[in-house]
C-alpha cells in the first residue's frame, strides 16, 4: 500500500469516527469522498491531484444531494418536550413577577414555573398571563389582555 492510499484510508477512518461521535450526519459525505479518492489511488496511485479533486467533487455532490434529506429525516427528528407544550397557554401568576428582583412564578396545567415578564413590567398575583416563550426553566409571559392585543392568534389558538 502506498503512502497516499494509507492517507485516504486514515481519512476515511477519521471521518467515520467523527460521524459516530456526533448525534446527526456531520461528516459521512467526506468519508464517501475519501473512499472515492482511495479507489482512484488504487487504480492510478500517481494521480494525487486528481484524487484530491475527486475527493472534493464527490464530497460536495453527496453533501448537496443528501443534506436536505438528512436534515428532514435524521437531524430534524426532535420531539417537543413537555416544556415546549406550555407555549401559548394561559397561566395564573402565583408569585409576583418582577424582573428586576428576579422573582416570579406561574401555574400552568397544575405545574409551577419560574416566570419573567416579556415587557419588563411587574405582574401581580392572580393575573392571567399568556406564555410567550421559554428559556431554560423560565417562562416569559405577558398579561392576558396585553398578549391578546399583541398576538390575537396565539390567544385564540389556546
Amino acid at each position: 500500500m502506498d503512502s497516499i492510499q494509507i492517507i485516504w484510508a486514515a481519512l476515511i477512518i477519521v471521518f467515520l469516527i467523527v460521524e459516530a461521535a456526533t448525534a446527526g450526519l456531520a461528516s459521512i459525505w467526506f468519508a464517501i469522498g475519501a473512499l472515492a479518492a482511495l479507489i482512484l489511488a488504487f487504480i492510478a496511485p500517481e494521480t494525487v491531484i486528481w484524487q484530491v479533486v475527486l475527493f472534493i467533487v464527490v464530497s460536495v455532490v453527496t453533501l448537496v444531494l443528501t443534506r436536505p434529506l438528512a436534515k428532514k429525516y435524521v437531524n430534524g427528528r426532535t420531539k417537543p418536550t413537555n416544556a415546549d407544550r406550555v407555549i401559548g397557554k394561559t397561566a395564573t401568576v402565583t408569585k409576583r413577577i418582577d424582573n428586576i428582583a428576579g422573582a416570579g412564578e406561574i401555574s400552568v396545567d397544575g405545574r409551577l414555573w419560574s416566570a419573567r415578564s416579556d415587557a419588563e413590567d411587574i405582574i401581580e398575583v392572580g393575573t392571567l398571563v399568556s406564555v410567550n416563550s421559554i428559556s431554560g426553566v423560565k417562562l416569559f409571559v405577558s398579561p392576558k389582555a396585553q398578549a391578546q392585543e399583541e398576538n390575537p392568534a396565539a390567544v385564540a389558538g389556546e
